[in-house]
């Protein structure tokens, strides 16, 4: 999945022309020499660009848009009877565009801020690439009216939250996506962990499962610990499992396909009939590990995702997810941030939305005999011919 064009992003390659000094030019320097620029930005034709600096009728609104957007990205200052059309600049910062959640993010944000008049610029970290302070300092250049982080550093319980609190006291408004850390003066959306953690083991347990595994991403992360949290209270009390129990079930790896396959093998070694996966891209990763062994999704091993992401409804099998509701969160970022920019302040607190338990194909009734699927010595069957779930 890929964020629109008409989205402006910041990354390694292009942080160069898209954060350059602001260029000063005339609107009839701009028709003549800049014409084609903008309309390659905007994907649009010169004569359309003309049209949308000349104030004509015409033109689509969402047209219009990008050709003022293209005015922006591109550093050239809009014709005087346009500004007022515009709010200024937006940052958006999100950890990556791999997992298919964060572009679902990105895309809903843009959406809810065109309304407001304010354009958002995209900047996706990598490893080895750009990291948020520096994507923080190059808005900063640009002048933003605000900024919103996706799970970013303030998800981070071994990060120095001071950064937030500096760009606080500028004042610059920021708003925080899931993650929180006490003592930063900003609204935070976020969904709620703990309660995706038990709906999860509780479908779980009413399918009969009770070697439930739990795989999820590194511990010092904030929706991490809340997941975890949510997990072992639902385990303790619905299935009662003690401690030590827990403690053979519960695998804590690399977010990802990569990370939620080795994870997982490790639970299936140890017996568990059902794994909840702290995102879809581990649960693909649980399924891949299923197969490689000889084993069935759903009929030996059951898997619940969590996210939702785009696409999940048609893998193969369909797979049981926790929602994320990402348009509510979205959407309630958008309206505290516009409203902290106009000087309405949103309460200094952390919204936490409802996860929603979305059963497909991935999750069955338990078998009931209790042993491992008919196979070797440790319960592998012939893999299948083929492996569907993506890599």
């Amino acid at each position: 999945m890929r964020v629109r064009s008409r989205l402006p992003m910041l990354d390694s390659a292009s942080s160069c022309w898209l954060l350059r000094k602001n260029l000063s030019v005339s609107y009839s320097a701009a028709m003549r020499a800049r014409l084609s620029d903008i309309a390659q930005q905007a994907d649009v034709s010169e004569a359309t660009v003309s049209r949308v600096l000349n104030d004509r009728p015409g033109v689509a609104p969402e047209t219009r848009q990008a050709v003022l957007t293209a005015l922006d990205v591109l550093g050239y200052e809009r014709p005087a009877r346009l500004r007022k059309r515009s709010a200024g600049l937006v940052g958006l910062v999100v950890p990556e565009l791999d997992n298919p959640i964060f572009p679902a993010f990105a895309q809903i944000i843009e959406s809810a801020l065109a309304p407001t008049g304010f354009t958002p610029v995209l900047c996706t970290q990598t490893p080895g690439g750009v990291r948020e302070d520096e994507y923080v300092e190059m808005l900063l250049d640009r002048q933003v009216s605000g900024i919103v982080f996706v799970s970013g550093l303030h998800a981070d319980t071994a990060a120095d939250h001071d950064r937030y609190r500096t760009l606080i006291a500028r004042p610059l408004p920021i708003v925080m996506i899931n993650g929180y850390a006490p003592g930063i003066p900003a609204p935070f959306v976020s969904c709620d962990d703990r309660e995706a953690a038990e709906l999860a083991v509780a479908h779980l347990v009413a399918l009969g499962h009770r070697r439930i595994g739990l795989i999820t991403g590194p511990d010092r992360f904030v929706p991490v610990q809340r997941k975890v949290s949510g997990y072992k209270t639902a385990m303790r009390r619905l299935a009662e499992v003690g401690d030590d129990e827990l403690a053979e079930l519960t695998e804590l790896s690399l977010f990802g396909v990569e990370g939620g396959e080795a994870a997982a093998g490790r639970l299936i070694e140890r017996g568990a009939t059902g794994i909840v996966c702290g995102s879809d891209l581990m649960a693909l990763g649980a399924i891949r590990a299923a197969r490689q062994r000889g084993l069935s999704v759903p009929a030996d091993l059951s898997v619940v995702g969590y996210d939702d992401s785009p696409l999940m409804a048609f893998t193969d099998p369909p797979l049981t997810t926790m929602r994320q509701p990402v348009t509510a969160m979205a959407v309630a970022a958008v309206r505290a941030l516009v409203d902290e920019i106009n000087g309405h302040g949103a309460p200094h607190s952390e919204y936490l939305f409802r996860p929603e338990l979305v059963v497909r194909g991935s999750t069955a009734v338990a078998r009931q005999d209790g042993t491992p699927a008919q196979g070797d010595s440790k319960g592998r069957r012939p893999a299948p011919p083929a492996l569907p779930v993506p890599a």
